[in-house]
């Protein structure tokens, strides 16, 4: 380029990449063709007289996060960077709680129905949470106290109740009963049916993976040791809001939710938008066999498990399709 030319070259690229002119306003301007202006927008990045950088911010990945998008076919996925002190043990950690209150300050709208489901992730996040368009917040699971410190999942909806400014529903229940009577009856109670009412009306919610490990898995925990060795047979890799899953992403061990106070698998498959928080080498296995299962759409995780899950077989893609792994020949 000569100097006229330059001179030039920079002036269109000050219109177009700072001033936000159109390409047909600035070949107004300098009376050319807009083609015209094409060609020199683009040799003006070819000569380095403009340069275009994508940065996001440094605690997270976005070339993991694109990879890990495109590989299980979700909608969003947002990869943070993995505390140094992560280990095999390590529960998810608490700043994937911090990036999933932003996702949702981000995906929710004015008028959704918020649903969340009991997990540490999800009870982090909702902590989190600063800012939320005006929504109805409701609880998907029933309660789980044992051998916790952490605020429940009762006050994770309050709190994005307040936040939000909507209406609260939570669900004054264990999420694990007895036996399958005693949750039928519960199920059946004016206050627990009222907040089973608002299931087929959520158009977002927030869920929690569990690997089949204690303190790892909420309902490994809480089940007794027989039944724990009765659905490990059954080749149990994950849990979801008391949803048992294989490898494969199928469900086993289904009469455990016979038992249980949680929004249906197929309830979950029909919400618009199920965003799932899970993150370190721990639960990596595990949240490759919910993505599996077409019950989430978009996913919060760290580099950790991300790497696990990129090294992994590129498979069929269900999250988009909702598809549900048992229905596929």
């Amino acid at each position: 380029m000569g100097p006229a030319e330059l001179m030039q070259a920079a002036a269109m690229a000050r219109r177009f990449y700072l001033e936000g002119k159109s390409k047909i306003q600035i070949a107004d301007e300098f009376g050319v063709s807009r083609f015209k202006v094409a060609r020199v927008l683009e040799s003006a990045v070819e000569h380095d007289l403009v340069r275009i950088e994508i940065r996001v911010p440094a605690e997270l990945d976005a070339e993991r996060s694109d990879a890990l998008r495109a590989r299980f076919g979700l909608r969003h996925v947002v990869v943070a960077e993995s505390p140094s002190d992560d280990t095999d043990d390590s529960p998810d950690p608490e700043h994937l709680g911090e990036v999933a209150a932003e996702l949702l300050g981000e995906l929710v709208a004015e008028g959704d129905v918020l649903g969340l489901a009991w997990g540490r992730s999800t009870i982090h996040m909702a902590q989190a949470l600063r800012e939320l368009p005006p929504c109805t917040v409701v609880q998907l699971t029933g309660v789980y106290h044992a051998g916790t410190s952490e605020r429940g999942s009762v006050e994770a909806v309050r709190r994005a109740a307040a936040v939000s400014g909507g209406e609260a529903h939570p669900i004054y229940a264990p999420m694990l009963l007895p036996d399958p009577a005693t949750a039928a009856a519960l199920r059946a109670q004016p206050g627990i049916a009222a907040a089973f009412e608002y299931f087929d009306k959520v158009t977002i919610a927030a869920v929690s993976i569990g690997s089949w490990e204690p303190g790892i898995s909420t309902v490994h925990d809480m089940l007794d040791k027989e039944d724990r060795e009765h659905y490990s047979s059954l080749g149990v890799a994950a849990e979801m809001s008391a949803h048992l899953f294989d490898a494969d992403g199928r469900r086993v061990g289904r009469d455990l939710g016979e038992r249980c106070i949680t929004v249906e698998a197929e309830r979950l498959r029909r919400i618009p938008e199920v965003v799932a928080i899970a993150g370190g080498r721990g639960k990596a296995d595990a949240i490759g066999a919910v993505l599996r299962s077409g019950l989430v759409t978009s996913l919060v995780t760290d580099t950790t498990a991300a790497d696990r899950l990129l090294a992994q077989p590129p498979g069929r893609r269900p999250a988009m399709e909702r598809s549900d792994p048992d229905e596929l020949v």
